[in-house]
């Protein structure tokens, strides 16, 4: 089976666009919990532009399942996850310009300061995964800093025009590199209910994180419906 971490983050994004009460992200959280989701994942970025320090609080009370805070690899990150104690954190790459997440976070090029990262939430008995690209020196790094596990970036292959297969295939093979050396790999980023099977499919991958899909058909159908939608094809795929 292969868990279904669903990001809330995009629930806030409206609630931001008006600064308002509504809709709430724990509130929505709890519904995905209903739905079937295995966890919970927001994005607290520096610039606080959706997920408020409030909601992680909130949720880290209130999620029965496990939350999973993604953030950036800075000082003031790493004091609030001490501060906050979620079940996972992941590190990810982070620049305010950017609409969302584009691209891993090179371990290799600032390792001295996500080493240093992870083993001191490690330490802390907070578990560490990274947001890289499906590549073999950048899993292998990530293994020597004592990482719990890696989140494959998924959006080169959810972004391909026509065949997938060159994509597919680096994911596969990151996958399979790191549960040889003991990681966890998880995948996410542009993963949707049309795209996401052959990724569910790949016997390493035990957890996808996704978010905006899940959330788009949450306008329409409700949030409870969407992620058991997710989660049957998730089932589907591994029977």
């Amino acid at each position: 089976m292969v868990r279904l971490g669903v990001n809330i983050d995009h629930v806030a994004t409206v609630r931001q666009a008006r600064r308002a009460v509504l809709p709430d992200p724990v509130e929505a959280a709890l519904l995905a919990e209903s739905g079937g989701a295995d966890g919970i994942t927001v994005h607290l970025r520096e610039d606080r532009r959706h997920i408020q320090e409030r909601d992680v609080e909130l949720l880290r009370r209130r999620v029965k399942t496990k939350l999973n805070l993604e953030m950036a690899v800075t000082p003031e990150m790493v004091t609030l996850a001490e501060k906050f104690r979620p079940d996972d954190v992941c590190f990810v790459p982070e620049r305010r310009e950017e609409l969302t997440t584009e691209g891993g976070l090179d371990v290799i090029a600032h390792r001295g300061k996500v080493e240093e990262a992870v083993k001191g939430l490690q330490g802390k008995g907070i578990r560490c995964s990274l947001f890289i690209d499906p590549e073999r020196q950048q899993v292998e790094v990530s293994r020597e800093m004592g990482a719990h596990g890696v989140e494959l970036h998924t959006g080169r292959y959810c972004n391909a025009l026509g065949s997938r297969e060159r994509e597919l295939e680096e994911i596969v093979s990151a996958a399979s590199f790191a549960h040889g050396l003991g990681l966890e790999a998880h995948g996410g980023h542009g993963l949707d209910y049309e795209n996401v099977i052959p990724i569910a499919r790949i016997p390493e991958i035990v957890e996808l994180n996704i978010g905006h899909s899940i959330v788009a058909r949450a306008f329409m159908v409700g949030m409870e419906r969407a992620v058991r939608e997710m989660k049957d094809l998730l089932n589907r795929a591994r029977s």
